[in-house]
């Protein structure tokens, strides 16, 4: 009998083995194309020997010091590699342990910046509907995904969220995708003004949406259009690329194609591309010097983070990533991946969408393809090409949810960076057999 508390008590998970590539292996031997990096995490695959040789020798080196004592050599390096090559006017990198922590850093960040500049009014939080920005209390306060927040309500910050940019649903057929993109940025300064100005200090959102809604990038001049807002009423804005940077999307920073400058930007899932746990925080002087300038000390903190062996992990990843170039590839084989998807569902009665930038892609399942209506919830959709793909040997990030936090479906596809063309032909046809399989068995 087995003691793990696991993330599902009714089911039985096998165990893993290894994993070589884009393949993690069972100790039963099955291979597992990783179709979905995980949790868009695995973007060099499995086994890279460079990141674990860069492991390795730091752990002959040292393998924790307690930041509130010393600073590392690892952690100092990275932070200058995503300093290089972060967005303008983002100086400063605070090294956390993941994504939740990440974001949960950034709102706590937020509000002693404005307690430390006199405005201890600013401190509410706005965000989107659809949205997921992690499982700790801050963090899932700020998200607006209604089954994940429900049952823990009583416990969770007051935020307030305005629609998402979801052109596929959203968009009404009188109108461009631009002026779609400014009617829902608009949203965010009717929310402000009627909240007051004076009591708002952020406003989050995914460059592009993952979990919840499936790969949704925003259209033109949306994001453009809500740092104008932001601006406007001195309030923060705080882009999560917990799963959509690092390269994800074609870009190490997502917001890159996007045309827009944060104000604090959080990394995980990629940063260490699952051989260490890493996620972090990136601000503004203007942020940082608020803090230094005032109290000096940011009051927080965790007793991992900026752990050497995590940064090494880190630091080794993005050269990597950087050396091998595989952010033009990440573009290349996304597109790809894109004309594969279409070439297999574009006329499929049940795929109302197929959506995403670079190796991060979504389809989202329909009962009702003209009029866009999505399954009943009751029959699983998800759940099921969940399990058809995995018994396939297709490993790929499947949701409910899609449309309203209860009703919709899709699968969100995020493969290894290294992946290769027959790697997407055993992808696609391995998800075609699990969307097959789903609906029949429904």
């Amino acid at each position: 009998m087995s003691h793990i508390f696991p993330r599902h008590t009714q089911v039985e998970l096998p165990v893993i083995k290894g994993g070589e590539g884009c393949y993690l292996i069972d100790r039963a031997g099955k291979h597992y194309l990783d179709g979905s990096g995980g949790a868009a995490v695995s973007c060099l695959g499995h086994g890279d020997p460079d990141v674990t040789a860069a492991i390795k020798s730091q752990l002959d080196e040292v393998a924790f010091a307690h930041t509130g004592f010393f600073t590392s050599e690892p952690a100092e390096q990275l932070a200058d590699l995503l300093i290089a090559n972060a967005p303008d006017g983002i100086e400063r990198v605070y090294l956390v342990s993941g994504g939740s922590e990440a974001v949960e850093a950034a709102l706590k960040l937020a509000r002693q910046f404005f307690v430390e500049k006199g405005e201890p009014s600013r401190h509410r939080v706005i965000a989107r509907h659809q949205s997921y920005h992690g499982n700790t209390l801050g963090a899932l306060a700020a998200g607006g995904n209604a089954w994940r927040r429900e049952p823990y309500l009583p416990l969770l910050a007051q935020t307030t969220h305005i629609s998402p940019c979801y052109e596929y649903r959203g968009r009404a057929e009188d109108e461009s995708a631009f002026e779609y993109g400014q009617r829902v940025a608009n949203e965010l300064e009717e929310e402000i003004l009627r909240l007051g100005s004076e009591s708002v200090m952020a406003f989050i959102a995914e460059p592009i949406v993952g979990a919840t809604m499936g790969a949704v990038p925003s259209v033109d001049g949306y994001f453009k259009r809500i740092r104008e807002i932001c601006d406007a009423h001195g309030i923060l804005l705080i882009l999560d690329e917990v799963m959509c940077g690092m390269g994800r999307s074609g870009s190490l920073f997502a917001a890159e194609q996007d045309g827009v400058k944060p104000d604090m930007v959080t990394v995980a899932k990629g940063l260490g591309a699952g051989y260490q746990p890493i996620g972090a925080l990136l601000c503004t002087a203007e942020i940082y010097d608020a803090i230094r300038d005032g109290s000096g000390f940011f009051q927080h903190g965790h007793t991992y983070m900026g752990h050497p062996v995590a940064c090494a992990a880190s630091l080794a990843v993005l050269t990597a990533i950087f050396e091998r170039k595989l952010i033009s590839r990440v573009t290349e084989m996304g597109d790809k991946l894109q004309s594969a998807l279409e070439g297999a569902f574009s006329q499929h009665a049940h795929i109302g969408d197929i959506r995403g930038r670079g190796l991060f892609r979504g389809i989202e399942l329909v009962e009702d393809r003209a009029r866009k209506v999505p399954f009943d919830a009751h029959r699983g959709i998800n759940n099921r090409v969940k399990r058809a793909a995995f018994e396939a040997g297709l490993i790929c990030y499947p949701a409910g949810g899609t449309v309203d936090g209860v009703q919709g479906d899709h699968i969100l596809l995020a493969p290894p960076f290294i992946i290769e063309d027959h790697h997407i032909d055993e992808m696609v046809s391995k998800l075609e057999t699990a969307v097959g399989t789903a609906i029949q068995s429904a």
